[in-house]
Order: C-alpha cells, then structure tokens, then sequence
C-alpha cells in the first residue's frame, strides 16, 4: 500500500485556502494559481453552505457568515478541475454530505476539520468512501481523539493503517500564541494510535512548522493568502504568503538534510578525512621501556592518534612484557608483546 502522506518535499504540504476567498470566485480562482506556483503537495478548499452547516435560528451571523462565502457547485468544481489539470493534488473539508457525491471523484484524499471531530455522521460518510483521512483535532482532549479514531477504524478497518489515517495536532483560534501550539502533543498521538502525525498551523508565520517538521511531523497544513495586507477576515492574518512558502519548503530541505540517518556510523567525510584515526587515541609507551619489562599503568599511556593497538585495549596490555625494547610514544603492535 503506497504511503498518501509521502510528499515531495518530505512531509505532505497542503496549502489551505480554505475561505480566504470570502466568497468571490475569480479571487479564489487568483489563489489557486499562486497556490499551485509555489510546489505545495495539495491545494485545499472548504465546500460548505451556511444553512447545511450553521443553525439559522442557534446561529444567525454566522449562518449569514459563511452564506457570504459560499461558492457554487459549478465554482467548486472549475477551482477542483484547474488544481488537477496544474499537476497538483486537490482536497477539501467537504462540510456539506451532500456535496461528496459530485466532489468525490476529485478527491483522493479526504481532510475532516477540528470543528467535525464529534460530527459522527460525518465522519460515517466520510469513512464509508475508503479513501485515506487527515483529522485535525482542535478543541479535542484526547480521550475525545481517541474515540473518533476508535470510531473510524469500526466504521472502515482500512483506517488502522498509518497509511490511511493521519491525526494533526491543532489548536482552534487565529492567531494563537507560541504557548498554545502544543507541538509535542504529536508524539503522544503517534505513541497512542500509531498512525501518520502532523500539524495544523494557526500560528502567525512559519517558525511553529518548520518546528513541527524538526519534531517528526509527517504532515503539514497551513493557511495561504496572497497578502495580509489590508485583510479583515481572520484567516489571513495566520495565512502564508507565496514567498513564505517557498521559504519553507527551502527550510523543509534543510531540516531533513541536518536529521539524516538515523543509523549511527561515521559518515564519508569523518573517513575521508582521516579522522577516524586522528581524533581517537591508542596505546603509546609514556617512556622508553626495556626488552622483558612489565608493562603498567606507569608506563603506558593513550595518545592520538589511534595507530597501532587501539585505546579499548589498553586493560589488555596491563601486565603483559614487552617482547623488544620499545621508544616513548612510538606504535605499539601486538608482536612487540610477548606474554
């Protein structure tokens, strides 16, 4: 089974326009150009009505909120086809059910949003499709982290694979504070459910992902805008720009190329460069010592570098007689000893 969280960069990217076009189609048509410029992995949208999403009668603003964003079916889906045909892979918070049936050939991968962690009939419908899941949890404990996974995997055992559920650490306001990241909240999740781990950001810039990354996160999610500049709605101000992006891409590489292997070896340049002889120690005579002189702790000692008998053998050595007179600091080797 192929890993849908591998991204090109290392961690999978995926660059979230979400609302930010505040309901005019040709700025999100504006957004998804400079979104696919900048070599993210997915471009993501959020597909919602206000009336599928919001009680107009618990919730009237925000019901008229999110009214003042929607866009069409038809938008929606020139926005999918224009992300596709780019190369780039395309994604949404698909709030309204209904909305998967005509979406769901555009999608390979299916993102469930912090607010819909507990919206269990969501979540069925979403599951039922079998296709690889990312589920942030902002407002979660973790027990409530716990259950919807428990939940997903009942509803499709696919979702036990790290391959094809991924858990994001988030925090539910913009901006937040550094405080409130909680970035080693990822290494309990992958502790506890042994699934794909990664980041949702809504700090302000880049330093909290280029953090997530240096933490072992295996996915990254962020809010994208043109500028900040001049922006009301909220989103914007925790949004990168196309600049900032490519910035972290560039950071991304630096980071995975200072991690590494994990295995622990000397690594070409140490032996190249000689160092594996120079920087160690081994055994040296601390004086000039006779044919058949027992050799002690008085006479030997461990310089650099390690020619001859290696420094880990200078216990062997304790009480052995030298087998030819040897010279201060000169090379030992195991036939100058003789018993």
């Amino acid at each position: 089974m192929s890993n849908a969280y591998k991204g090109k960069h290392g961690p999978l990217l995926i660059c979230e326009i979400g609302g930010n076009h505040e309901g005019d189609f040709e700025y999100a048509k504006k957004l998804a150009r400079l979104a696919i410029e900048t070599d993210v992995d997915y471009v993501k949208f959020q597909i919602y009505t206000g009336d599928t999403l919001v009680s107009s009668m618990e919730s009237p603003d925000r019901n008229k909120h999110f009214k003042k964003f929607e866009l069409s079916r038809e938008q929606h889906l020139y926005l999918a086809d224009m992300v596709k045909e780019a190369g780039i892979l395309y994604t949404s918070s698909v709030w309204d059910i209904d909305a998967m049936q005509w979406l769901d050939p555009y999608i390979s991968l299916y993102k469930i949003g912090s607010g819909d962690l507990n919206a269990y009939p969501v979540l069925r419908k979403t599951a039922e499709k079998g296709k690889p899941m990312i589920i942030s949890t902002g407002l979660a404990t973790e027990q409530e982290v716990l259950d919807t996974v428990a939940f997903l995997q009942s509803v499709n055992p696919v979702y036990q694979s790290k391959d094809m559920l991924a858990v994001l650490q988030c925090t539910s306001m913009y901006p937040i504070p550094a405080a409130d990241a909680n970035l080693n909240v990822m290494s309990r999740l992958r502790e506890l459910t042994s699934l794909t781990i990664g980041y949702s950001d809504h700090t302000e810039g880049s330093k909290a992902l280029m953090y997530a990354v240096a933490m072992g996160a295996e996915v990254l999610e962020f809010h994208f805008t043109d500028s900040r500049e001049g922006k009301v709605f909220r989103d914007h101000k925790v949004s990168l720009t196309p600049s900032e992006i490519r910035e972290l891409i560039a950071e991304i590489g630096l980071i995975r190329e200072l991690k590494g292997d994990a295995i622990k070896k000397p690594v070409p340049i140490e032996i190249d460069n000689g160092h594996v002889a120079s920087f160690r120690r081994a055994v040296y005579p601390l004086r000039d010592i006779k044919v058949g002189e027992v050799l002690t702790e008085e006479n030997l000692t461990v310089l650099r570098p390690n020619h001859g008998i290696d420094a880990r053998d200078y216990d062997k050595l304790i009480g052995k007689k030298v087998a030819r007179e040897l010279l201060r600091h000169e090379k030992l080797d195991w036939s100058d000893i003789s018993s």
